[in-house]
Formats: structure tokens, sequence, C-alpha cells
């Protein structure tokens, strides 16, 4: 066994297991999405658990597309998993199954049941099904159909796969215990009729197994030694276990279902029936886009996977349901970034600043620090005409303002001390241009070069920076304020702040054609991320997080 990593109960299980001689074999774990959506960060969760447990313990982990309700799934969703487990770290090598594979030994699975008088075929109607279920304090009501004959069962269950009946005419239904207190027990819905073509197997079905009856055979199948789901498959289990004992699998080989709490993050949406209303209805450019939860989403958005990956290691794997505050994924995020992403001067909401003292057409070379982790130096241009950022400007400025001001000084960042002499408006008052003079001894290696002021800035020359689109992204659910009732549709919840566009932000030249993917560390402004629609002529950047980290002051 490998040395693992924080101990959680469900490593104990399996030090356990392996102590006890159980798993020679080695252990084998699946993620099993339903290719129905674009996967979120609740998902990142359970990749990293159960590829993690793989990892950890020199076993596999298989990826199984739970691929049972074609009503609902395409093969753009199957492609976008396959990326997004591909972009956190983790490989399946040539383990990549769907639960189509299986249709044929599933059915078969299913004709072994009715034989064994454990299943039969319903046609009671969904809603009426539903009404005989009983609730956690009154039994069930069985079925007129229940007690039907092995043969009968037989030849319908075979006229339901030859197409005869219309949806919703019949089920099949795992014969069990309708006074069970597990409300799962109660002669669950193994298969259903659905006359919608599969995208792997075309017209071939017209009856698809539901998940409960699919997840056990395809885990069994497989061999794998640990079913790792999420909390609300609990009371699912005694099911799992019925099944896998009522079709004769070994005690001693049959996987074993293990429950942990999902992942719930403050401000974020994880329901994919949201997720995917937000796509449709427009509130969003997409799947991936940045405000969206989604693991494309947060990939688009410049999130490092070894981030995320460092996150879900951080939460931990808990037994109970609980929240998580996203302040603790951005730490994540700024931690990883902090260490790896190359610093470079931006200015955001520009303002002409000229340095009256400074040589007309002249331009001159200044070295930069790239990074304080890994070293390396650049050159920045430096010329008369530069731009700053208006907020790093205040005409009216308090006492503790230490930027710049009039008759102010403030540090350009690498570069000289400078001070302000004169404001230039236009017509309607705004300020146009700020007029300053600099210091040419307190340049790095200068006689003036240790004078001390209390500001420092960042700044670009005006005649070398790129002018970029900057996208500035908040959360997409809004603070509700306190007293104010929760909306009751989430769509009224949504931030209209959430994006802002930023059209003439200035940079420096170093980032000219850089690649889509980048990452970058503003200086004073924050972390940012060539977004994919940059062009040669059109450099665009997301604000990934802020410079600010809240959670660290929480720890």
């Amino acid at each position: 066994m490998a040395d693992v990593k924080t101990s959680n109960f469900i490593r104990n299980i399996i030090d356990e297991d392996l102590r006890a001689g159980r798993h020679a074999e080695g252990i084998h774990t699946r993620f099993p999405p339903e290719p129905n959506g674009y996967l979120h960060v609740g998902h990142a969760k359970s990749i990293c658990l159960n590829f993690g447990v793989a990892e950890d313990y020199r076993g596999l982990c298989n990826l199984r597309f739970d691929d049972t309700n074609p009503t609902k799934e395409d093969v753009e969703y199957v492609d976008s998993i396959q990326e997004d487990i591909r972009w956190l770290g983790f490989s399946w090598d040539d383990r990549c199954f769907y639960a189509s594979d299986y249709f044929e030994q599933m059915y078969e699975y299913a004709v072994t049941l009715i034989k064994k008088g454990l299943a039969y075929v319903d046609d009671l109607s969904a809603d009426e099904i539903r009404a005989h279920r009983g609730t956690l304090t009154e039994a069930g009501v069985e079925s007129p159909y229940r007690n039907r004959s092995v043969e009968e069962n037989l030849d319908l269950f075979t006229r339901m796969r030859a197409g005869e009946f219309p949806d919703g005419a019949r089920v099949l239904r795992a014969k069990i215990d309708m006074a069970s207190p597990n409300l799962v027990m109660r002669d669950t819905v193994i298969y259903r009729i659905a006359h919608v073509p599969h995208h792997r197997t075309g017209d071939a079905w017209c009856i698809y197994p539901m998940y409960d009856f699919a997840h056990p055979i395809s885990d069994a199948i497989e061999g794998i030694t640990h079913s790792l789901c999420t909390l609300e498959f609990e009371e699912h289990r005694p099911f799992y276990d019925w099944l896998l004992e009522a079709l004769g699998f070994p005690a001693g080989e049959r996987p074993r279902q293990i429950e942990f709490a999902r992942l719930n993050l403050t401000g974020a949406i994880t329901s994919k029936r949201k997720l995917r209303q937000l796509v449709e209805e427009g509130h969003v450019r997409g799947w991936d886009d940045p405000r969206m939860p989604t693991i494309s989403g947060m990939r688009r958005r410049g999130y490092p996977p070894a981030a995320v990956r460092a996150f879900c290691e951080e939460i931990g794997v808990a037994k109970s349901n609980s929240t998580v505050d996203s302040a603790m994924l951005e730490h994540s995020v700024r931690d990883e970034l902090n260490r790896n992403a190359p610093r470079v001067m931006a200015v955001l909401r520009p303002v002409k600043l000229v340095l009256t003292n400074y040589p007309v057409g002249e331009t001159e070379y200044l070295l930069a620090e790239n990074s304080p982790t890994h070293g390396g130096q650049r050159y920045v241009p430096f010329a008369r005409e530069l731009y700053i950022d208006r907020e790093d400007f205040m005409e009216d400025a308090p006492k503790k303002f230490f930027r710049l001001k009039p008759g102010g000084e403030v540090r350009l960042k690498h570069a000289y001390i400078i001070k302000c002499e004169e404001v230039v408006k236009d017509a309607a008052g705004e300020i146009v241009e700020l007029r300053c003079t600099y210091d040419p001894e307190t340049r790095s290696g200068g006689a003036a070069a240790n004078r001390k002021v209390k500001g420092t800035i960042q700044w670009v020359a005006a005649d070398h920076a790129l002018t970029a689109e900057v996208r500035l992204y908040e959360s997409l659910l809004r603070d509700i304020p306190e007293g104010e009732e929760e909306p009751v549709h989430f769509i009224d919840a949504l931030n209209p702040h959430s994006l802002e566009v930023l059209t003439d932000a200035k940079v420096e030249p170093s980032v000219r054609l850089t690649a889509a993917g980048a990452h970058y560390q503003f200086l004073r402004v924050g972390y940012f991320v060539v977004d994919p629609d940059t062009t040669p002529d059109h450099i665009v950047f997301n604000r990934i997080v802020g410079l600010k980290d809240s959670w660290s002051k929480v720890k």
C-alpha cells in the first residue's frame, strides 16, 4: 500500500479490509457520471476521491458513464466529462466503460429475477405507483399486478423489449417488501419503457434500466471493490446489497457501497437542472462561463487544477452534509497562483500621466522581477507618457491616502519617485491627464534610490502598452441582505453585477501573443488568465481572484 494522504473514514474502511485479507487483487473504484450535463465543483470532489483513493492504494479507477436515460444524454457531455477528468490530472487508461455496454447482461439479470419470483411487470402508472408506495409511517399497498405468474411476467417483459407497449404503459419492479420501513425497498422500479434513440445503441432498445438497477450490476461486472457514493444514496444501499445477493454474486466478491457527504459551496449552484436552465435561458454564456461552478467554468476562469485538487484534499471526506465557504476554494487558488503566476503590471482604468521633465521621445528599459518564487527578470519600457489607474489618484485625498495626490509623491514600481504638479480636466470636469515630475536619482542604483515614500503604484508606458479587454467576475448569486426573504426562484437571486467588462485596460507588452490559459498576477490588482477569446490583435483577460485572502484570516 502506498503512503496515504490525510486519513478519513473511507480510507479507514479500506485499511481494515486490507488488514482482514480482503481485496488481495487490489483496490478498484469507479467514477460514474451521467452524461446529461457538464460536471460541477461537487463532481470535482468525487473525481479526486475516487481516482485519488485508487492512486493512493496503487489500485484502479474506472470511468463509467451512467447512460441509462437517453432522453437527457448527449455525446457533448461525454466529451466534456473526459476533458474535465484529464484537466484535473487523472487517467482511466483503457478503462472507459458505459452502463450501455451491459444492457444485454442487465436484461438477462432482470429475466433471472423474474424467474426467481423476485420481479414482476406492473401496469400501474407512475402516479399510481407513487400513491401505492405509502409513507414513512404507513406501509405501502401491493399492486394488483404483483402476483402475476412467472410465465406471464416473462411474456410481458419480452413484449416490452419488443416495443409492443407505449411509454409509461408498463414497468418492471423488484418484488421485495411493500411494508419495509425503507421506501426504496417497496418494490422499486427497475425497468421502464422509453421509445427514445440512445446515443450509443441507437434504436436497439426501447426499455432502459433504472439507475438503482444498473449501478450495482455495473459495479459487480467491473470488479469494483469500493463503490463510493454521495449521501443521498445511503437509503438505496439496502437495495444495492439485496440485488447483488438475489442475483447470486458471491458474498466475498460483491462491491461495497460507502456514502460520503456531497460538496455544498456557499454562493454556488450545484444542481444540474438549474445550471442547464442558466445556459438555456441565456443568463450565462455557456456551460464554461467563468461564473459557472462547472469544472469547465473553473478552468476558463483560470483556476489551476492543482488548486482544485488541494481544495478537495483540504475539505476532506465527511459522513454528514455541510456547506464549505467558497473563500476556502479561492484561498487554494490564490495560494497556487501566488507561487507560480508571473508578475506583470496592468492598469484597468487608465488615466494618462505625463512626466514633464522626462526627455521627449526617449524610452528606457527597466529591470523587473518575474516571480519571487521562480525568479527571472524582464525589461519593462519606461517613457515620458504613462498610464496609471484612476483609483491610484485622488484630487481631494484624505490624510491616510498614500497613493498619488496633488503635490504628493509616490514611487512607480520598478522605476522612479514622481510628484504630481498639475491636474488637467476636460470641459465636463473629468480628469484627463496628470502632469508630474520625476526624480532621476531615485532609480535603482541612483544616488537617491533609497529615498522612502509611503506609496508605490503600478504603471505602463503609453506608447508600448497593449490595450486589453478585462472581464471582472463576481459571484453568480447576490448576497441576500439580512431581513430580506430568500427568493422563491433562484433566478431572482442572480447577481446583476456578476460580470463587468473593461474594454480599455492597458497591460505591459511582455504579455503579447501569450497563449490562452496563461496565468499572471497583475501587481496590486489580482490574478488573471488569458481567455480563449483572445486573438493576435485582441487580448482578453479574466479575473480569477483578487489579492485579498479572507480565508487565510479565518484560518
